[in-house]
Formats: structure tokens, sequence, C-alpha cells
């Protein structure tokens, strides 16, 4: 353990959507050099390999239903493990600053005088649908997007879903799986039931999911199409002009073949 006279220091870092190539090189130079990380569920074993094999990794991740600690304890052991080792990464999913609580823990690791520095991270709700050839904004088609959680703190429906279905915004919804049904209502009640709508889920992995469908057809398209874990719910116009060009490429293809027949 490090001395308690060293001031001691915590960092925030974000890694990303789950690719290890897809941290950010501050990221990576913080991992390789921790004593102690406090990861998240969504953290991969690759990116965990790059820290020193004497480092202290501990799992504070939460899923659905599924919480290892609560909010309150992960805030006290960063504390804890700051005082008492003198340095703490504390990793988490995407950009610690998006949905990820992370100024929630800045607040409090510096209400005890623990110097802290915020590492961003490739936030999945931009990398994620990118990575799917869907783009959040296309000129002629969207010019803004909209990003929310599905869930409020009480677990109820976001009120921010209510006002984004009134907009022509791309909307990409975190977290939103387990609220699908509720969402696809919100937006039929809007008579928005011919709007394209993905589903996309391990999305910078080798294991990615992706689902197309519109608001009146995905949840009967899911049933049968979901793997487990978290997904992306990516709705708007850009999702129907993502696989356009692939639309055109296999059409000339079928020309083309026809011809030499």
């Amino acid at each position: 353990m490090e001395s308690r006279n060293k001031k001691p220091k915590v960092k925030i870092v974000g890694a990303g959507p789950g690719d290890v190539e897809l941290l950010t090189v501050k990221a990576y130079r913080a991992i390789e050099t921790a004593k102690v990380i406090l990861y998240d569920a969504l953290i991969g074993e690759e990116v965990l390999d790059i820290a020193p094999s004497s480092a202290k990794l501990i799992y504070v991740g939460k899923r659905a239903a599924n919480h290892s600690y609560s909010q309150e304890e992960i805030n006290q052991l960063i504390v804890d493990y700051a005082f008492n080792y003198g340095e703490v990464l504390r990793l988490k999913g995407g950009d610690p600053y998006i949905f990820g609580r992370g100024h929630e823990e800045y607040d409090y690791v510096s209400d005890f005088g623990i110097d802290v520095e915020v590492i961003p991270g490739i936030s999945s709700a931009l990398a994620v649908p990118a990575l799917s050839n869907i783009p959040l904004t296309k000129r002629g088609v969207s010019e803004s997007f909209w990003v929310l959680t599905a869930t409020n703190k009480n677990g109820e429906l976001s009120q921010g879903i209510n006002c984004a279905v009134k907009s022509n915004a791309t909307i990409v919804v975190l977290m939103g799986l387990n609220k699908l049904s509720q969402i696809v209502q919100l937006f039929q009640e809007n008579e928005k039931g011919d709007l394209p709508i993905s589903i996309l889920q391990n999305g910078s992995m080798s294991s990615s999911n992706k689902i197309v469908g519109t608001i009146d057809s995905i949840v009967a398209e899911s049933k049968n199409n979901l793997v487990d874990g978290p997904g992306i719910i990516v709705i708007g116009e850009v999702v129907a002009a993502s696989t356009q060009n692939l639309h055109e490429a296999i059409a000339n293809e079928v020309e083309l073949l026809n011809k030499e027949l």
C-alpha cells in the first residue's frame, strides 16, 4: 500500500464501446500503468489484459436487476482504495459522462480532497451506429440527433422520449430493450408506425447483431433475433438510408448477371 502522506488520485476513464482497438491512447496508457482498477460489466477481457499483472482488479458491474454493488458502495470503494493505494482507475464502458454516472463519482470523490482526472471514451451511442453503417446525421435526411436513456431513476419510461418522438431527429435510445414495447406504442400513438428502426447489439465486437424493421414490425422482428446482452435502439429515416446503397449494389449486381446470361 502507498503511504497516506501522498495525495491520492483517481482517474475516471471511458473504455469505449468494447473493442480494445477503440480505446483512446490516453485511456490505454492509464490502464497499462494502473495499480487498482474498479471496472464495470461491459469492460472486455482484452481491455483488462492491458493492465499490469500486479494491478488489483475489482469488478463493480451493474446490469438490470443484477447489481454487484450499489452506486453508493462504489463511490466509497473508490475513496477507500484511493487512500490505501494512492491511485485508482475507475473504468467505465463508453464515455463515463454519457449515462455513466461519472460526474456523480467525480463529485463524491473530490469532496474528500482527492485529485480526479477524467479521460473521455468513445460513446457507444455514436460508435455503434457508425460501425453498423447508420449515420446519425445525413444531409437531406436528418440534421440532428437525440441520445436518451430509456428509463428514469424510478425505472419508468424516460420523459425525454415523449419529446423526442415529436421531432424529425434521429433518436438513439440506450439501455432500452426492456422498454421496446412501450417505445413502439408511443411512436404508434404519434402515427409513426412506418418509421425505420434498428436494434444493435455487441456493435464493436465479432458477435455483433443488427435487426432492422419499422416501428410496426420491430417487436415481432426482435423476438427471434435478439441475443443476450444490452442493445442500442436507433430510430429514424437514417436507418433506411444506411441500407439504401447496399440494396442498390445488389440490384446492380443482379442486373449485370442478367446481362451476362
